[in-house]
């Protein structure tokens, strides 16, 4: 069966496994850990677009076994500890860089490098067995929404072959405002705005593109590398997108969508 798409956030850093009195990650932990069980059938393999890798072109992770990169930083011991053993899946990551190929876009696999916190953190917890494929792609370091949106439309024919696409990043990234006051208003004038636009597939691709002059979307998204995976999983989606998560988190809003 196709597999839906879906943009995610990963929380942030190693925040799922930490002591977490105040319950501030315990929605979020539980909308991933959710997620599998909305599927019609387990996928194949995931690949996940992470906005913690830029590079020139796009480029997908080829090693059969991935380390894991913790590029989060001053946090407890016991989170560079953590493990994720999940295989990589050198055919798909193979045959995602000749579907980019195809359509004209720069797209090559990296044989040696692993998977950073923004595909980790949140698998582990959504896929806690680690028993589905994982490649991981970038960004491309120009950061281009429509480069992005239609590299994802590029990898729509994945979504036939048992492949669940995700972006994950957050749809509110201010990392100076997390946690104050002043990101109440603005971060719920862009999340209405990013809701609006999940559900309008008609005028999704070029409200996307653009997406900076949304409402506050530069105080939302000072520099937009954890909303581009939304538009890899949007452009890789031809059906309406669905709000599957919405939350405060840190005083701000943010969210989570699904697309058909």
């Amino acid at each position: 069966m196709r597999q839906p798409t879906f943009y995610i956030p990963h929380g942030g850093g190693p925040c799922f496994f930490m002591d977490d009195p105040k319950g501030v990650w315990t929605g979020m932990e539980a909308f991933l850990r959710d997620l599998p069980g909305t599927l019609a059938e387990r996928p194949r393999a995931i690949l996940i677009v992470s906005g913690h890798w830029e590079t020139r072109g796009f480029q997908f992770t080829g090693a059969a076994q991935p380390p894991l990169i913790f590029d989060y930083y001053n946090f407890p011991p016991h989170t560079y500890q953590l493990t994720y053993p999940a295989p990589g899946d050198p055919d798909l990551a193979a045959r995602a860089a000749a579907l980019l190929n195809a359509a004209g876009f720069d797209a090559g696999v990296d044989p040696e490098r692993g998977i950073d916190h923004g595909v980790f953190v949140p698998l582990k917890v959504a896929f806690p067995d680690a028993d589905v494929p994982v490649v991981e792609m970038s960004l491309d370091r120009d950061l281009d929404p429509a480069l992005a949106f239609d590299a994802g439309a590029a990898l729509a024919p994945l979504r036939d072959e048992g492949v669940l696409i995700i972006g994950a990043g957050m749809s509110f990234h201010d990392l100076r405002l997390y946690g104050r006051a002043q990101a109440n208003d603005p971060s719920k004038l862009f999340d209405d705005w990013l809701v609006e636009t999940a559900a309008n597939p008609a005028e999704r691709r070029d409200r996307l593109i653009a997406w900076s002059r949304a409402p506050a979307a530069r105080v939302a998204h000072p520099r937009e590398e954890h909303l581009l995976p939304m538009m890899v999983a949007a452009g890789a989606a031809s059906g309406a997108g669905t709000h599957i998560y919405g939350e405060r988190v840190l005083e701000a809003s943010i969210s989570g969508f699904r697309f058909d």
